[in-house]
């Protein structure tokens, strides 16, 4: 039976550089820490959604020691001792097990929802409905729940989940888990109707995911069992900086989601929720700029401002932050252009993914003021 108001904690994960949003973005200043759409950054709307389903001193964050100290600030009422600070960057399946194998020790049957920190929400009430229902199935087994998004277009850049079979309330179940295609195998999954994108967003109970790891996993479990054990001692630091780096560096998807999925479909407990309510993973420039034009459809000539003021002649389809000087277009089209005083990004539009390789040519430069 699922239950009609199980316990349920957000982790939610933080980690990252966010190298896509330089010269915004810097180690310490990475795009969860940043307010990019509005005045709340990425990681106080990412908790502020989840406030009626969680308070937030039940929230556990996963991060790095270069952005604690602004989360922590940003997120006070969240318990210092659950922002944790992983000593060495080790992807999702650590940082999702670690929470799991903490929250086990006293409360093994309360549902986790795993969050990436630096997505956007547009339809929060329907997010917030999918929420519920998620979780009571999470409740009611060893389930596996995660949240897929129906594909606006044939996307290399996400997982794809493919389904099977539809259960009560549509509910479908998952054949299998596929990481970023090729563009032929995004163009047949798009094409096939069944597949959405993998948002990042699980549900599970701690048990089931701590089970899940141990079962994945096996010789990182220890290692995340051991870090737990010590977890509100004097000894904590020592072991997590010890034992943590000597985990296995790896999602969540290739971790657990994909050889569960190879139990079959009806073996695997995987069960995908189909969300429509406005996902978006913000993963570059571009993607900012459409997010934003579609939230003000009338901007003169398509043109997206964060400057003090612009003026255009002949300018269509450009984005620009620039919030201390006045900018004039002429004559350009789809251009990202970033002022943050010490640095100047100009790119296109079009080639907005490949800013990630600027801080990798900084960093071989030995340019780290600008990193």
């Amino acid at each position: 039976m699922m239950s009609s108001h199980p316990d349920f904690r957000p982790i939610i994960l933080a980690g990252g550089s966010g190298t896509r949003f330089w010269p915004r973005s810097r180690k310490a200043r990475a795009k969860q820490v940043l307010a990019l759409d509005g005045e709340r950054t990425m990681i106080q709307r990412t908790l502020d959604r989840l406030l009626p389903l969680a308070p937030a001193h039940t929230a556990w964050i996963i991060t790095n020691n270069l952005l604690s100290s602004a989360i922590c600030i940003q997120l006070d009422e969240v318990p210092s001792e659950q922002v944790l600070c992983e000593p060495a960057a080790r992807n999702t399946a650590p940082a999702a097990g670690l929470a799991a194998f903490l929250v086990e020790k006293t409360s093994p049957d309360t549902v986790l929802g795993v969050f990436p920190a630096d997505h956007i929400i547009s339809n929060e009430p329907h997010f917030l409905a999918t929420l519920r229902r998620g979780i009571a199935l999470a409740s009611a087994g060893e389930n596996i729940v995660v949240l897929g998004v129906l594909p606006t277009r044939a996307e290399t850049g996400y997982g794809y989940i493919e389904t099977g079979s539809v259960l009560e309330d549509g509910v479908q179940g998952v054949r299998r888990f596929t990481e970023k295609p090729n563009q032929e195998k995004a163009d047949e999954f798009v094409a096939a109707g069944n597949y959405y994108w993998n948002s990042g967003i699980f549900l599970w109970s701690a048990r089931t995911l701590a089970n899940a790891i141990r079962e994945h996993l096996p010789e990182t479990t220890p290692l995340l069992e051991k870090i737990a054990a010590a977890h509100g001692t004097s000894r904590f630091s020592e072991v997590f900086n010890e034992l943590y780096p000597q985990c296995e560096n790896i999602s969540v998807d290739y971790a657990v989601l994909e050889p569960r999925s190879a139990k079959g479909e009806h073996r695997s407990n995987l069960y995908c929720l189909p969300a429509d309510f406005g996902w978006n993973d913000l993963g570059s420039w571009s993607a900012l700029y459409e997010h934003q034009l579609a939230q003000q459809p009338d901007a003169p000539a398509a043109n997206i401002s964060e400057a003090s003021e612009m003026l255009t002649i002949d300018a269509h389809g450009n984005y620009v932050y620039c919030p201390e000087k006045f900018v004039a277009l002429v004559g350009v089209k789809d251009l990202v252009v970033v002022d943050t005083g010490d640095a100047l990004l100009i790119a296109s539009r079009s080639h907005s993914q490949d800013v990630g390789k600027v801080v990798k040519q900084l960093v071989s430069k030995g340019k780290t003021d600008l990193v």
